[in-house]
C-alpha cells in the first residue's frame, strides 16, 4: 500500500516537459503532474486565451488518460458504464459523456470515440486516472471485451481556434475540411503514420487533438514542427491557465468544480447528453428518482455586477445576506473582458437577472444570474 500511494504521490512529467521548460512556462503541480500554467514570454494567460479566440493556440494535454474498450461486446459495456447513447455513433465520431456513480453522481465526464467496430476509446481526465481505470475495469469485467489503460502510450497535443484547421493541414495529409466537429480521422502528421486526429478540444472553439507516440524525441520534434508551421498562423504556446479560462467562458465543466461525486446530472444541466431512454446503465435508477424529486439546486452564469471577481468556493448570499450556494468556477474573462462565473444556487435564484451577491472578503458584492455559455465561437459564413 505505501508504495502505491508513494506512486500516486510523485509529480510526473509528460514527454514534452523539457520543452514547456525551454520555453521558460511556469509550471505547476496540477493532479501529480509538472504541467505549464502560463507562457510569460509570450504574454501570459491573457494573450493565450486571445490567441485561441482569434488564431490560434497548441496545448499540451498529455495528461489526460485514455481507456479503450474492444471485442464482441465493446458498445454494450460502453452502454453499461456511460450515460449517453453510444449506439448512435457512427464509425469516426465521437460524443460527450460521463461515468456515473449509482447514486447519478461523477466518476468522471469523458469524451466517447467510435474508432471501428467493437472498438472504443475513452479520453478521461487526469486528475481521475487511477478511478477511472479502475472503475471502468469493474464495471465492465461482466462483458466480453478487453479494457486497456492506453493513458501513457500518447503525447497529446491541442491544436485550438479558428486557424488551427489551417495549421494543422499543412503537416498532415488526411482531408480536415470532411472532418466534422466532434468526428475523428486517421492520417499522417510530420511524417507519422496512422495518428489519430479528432476534431474536439475543450477551449469553446475550432480545433484538433493529435495523438502521437509519447517518446521524448518523437513528440518534441511534433511540437517544434507544429510552431515552426504556425509562425505564419501567430500561434502561440498555452498553459492550463488559458485552458481554464477557455472552457469557463464556453461553459464546459470541470471535475471537481461543477461536476463531482456529490453532484448529479440534473444539478449540472447535462440533461441532453444524458440518455434515459437507452438500456440499463449505471446510475440511471437514482437519477428517475432524483428528476421526480426535483432540483434543489441549480447551475448557473453568473456576471459580476460591482467590482470583484468570484473565485472558486466563494460564498453566494441573497439581498438579506443570507448564504444560498457557492461559486464552483471564477475568473475575470479575457475575451469578454467581464468578471464571470458559474455557481450553484436554490432553483428560485437561477432565473436570468436573479440578483445574488457573492461573499469577498467578508462583504457581499452584486452579480446577477445571465445566460449561458459566456461565449459562443461564431458561425462560419
Amino acid at each position: 500500500m505505501r508504495a502505491a500511494l508513494a506512486t500516486i504521490n510523485t509529480v510526473r512529467k509528460t514527454a514534452l516537459n523539457a520543452v514547456h521548460r525551454k520555453m521558460c512556462a511556469k509550471m505547476v503541480d496540477f493532479n501529480g503532474w509538472d504541467m505549464p500554467v502560463e507562457y510569460p514570454s509570450v504574454g501570459g494567460i491573457i494573450a493565450e486565451h486571445n490567441a485561441v479566440r482569434t488564431g490560434v493556440g497548441i496545448f499540451d494535454v498529455s495528461h489526460m488518460g485514455d481507456i479503450r474498450l474492444s471485442g464482441r461486446d465493446a458498445l454494450a459495456a460502453v452502454q453499461h458504464i456511460s450515460m449517453n447513447d453510444a449506439s448512435r455513433l457512427a464509425i469516426g465520431q465521437a460524443q460527450y459523456s460521463a461515468l456515473l456513480y449509482p447514486q447519478g453522481t461523477f466518476v468522471d465526464d469523458v469524451v466517447v470515440h467510435r474508432l471501428r467496430d467493437d472498438d472504443y476509446l475513452l479520453v478521461i481526465n487526469a486528475g481521475t486516472r487511477e478511478k477511472d481505470v479502475g472503475w471502468v475495469r469493474d464495471n465492465a469485467a461482466g462483458f466480453d471485451c478487453r479494457v486497456d489503460n492506453l493513458s501513457d502510450d500518447f503525447t497529446q497535443i491541442a491544436i485550438q481556434g479558428p486557424k488551427g484547421v489551417e495549421l494543422l493541414q499543412k503537416l498532415t495529409d488526411a482531408d480536415l475540411s470532411a472532418v466534422k466537429f466532434y468526428w475523428l480521422t486517421h492520417g499522417t502528421v510530420c511524417g507519422l503514420s496512422n495518428i489519430l486526429i479528432a476534431r474536439t478540444g475543450y477551449t469553446g472553439e475550432d480545433g484538433f487533438e493529435i495523438y502521437i507516440p509519447s517518446d521524448e524525441k518523437t513528440s518534441t520534434r511534433v511540437w517544434n514542427e507544429i510552431f515552426d508551421v504556425g509562425k505564419e498562423f501567430g500561434v502561440v504556446p498555452c498553459g492550463l491557465g488559458a485552458r481554464n479560462t477557455l472552457r469557463l467562458e464556453a461553459k464546459l465543466p470541470l471535475y471537481g468544480h461543477e461536476i463531482s461525486d456529490t453532484i448529479n446530472v440534473w444539478e449540472a444541466g447535462l440533461d441532453r447528453f444524458c440518455k434515459m431512454d437507452k438500456p440499463d446503465f449505471v446510475g440511471r435508477a437514482a437519477l428517475e428518482k432524483a428528476r421526480q424529486a426535483g432540483l434543489s439546486r441549480t447551475l448557473v452564469g453568473l456576471e459580476m455586477t460591482e467590482r470583484g471577481i468570484a473565485r472558486d468556493g466563494y460564498r453566494l448570499l441573497d439581498q438579506a445576506g443570507r448564504e444560498i450556494g457557492y461559486v464552483t468556477s471564477g475568473s475575470f474573462a479575457p475575451f469578454l473582458k467581464k468578471n464571470i462565473a458559474l455557481a450553484y444556487v436554490p432553483p428560485e435564484f437561477g432565473n436570468i437577472g436573479s440578483k445574488v451577491k457573492v461573499e469577498i472578503r467578508g462583504q457581499g458584492v452584486g452579480s446577477q444570474v445571465v445566460p449561458t455559455p459566456f461565449y459562443k465561437r461564431p458561425k462560419k459564413t
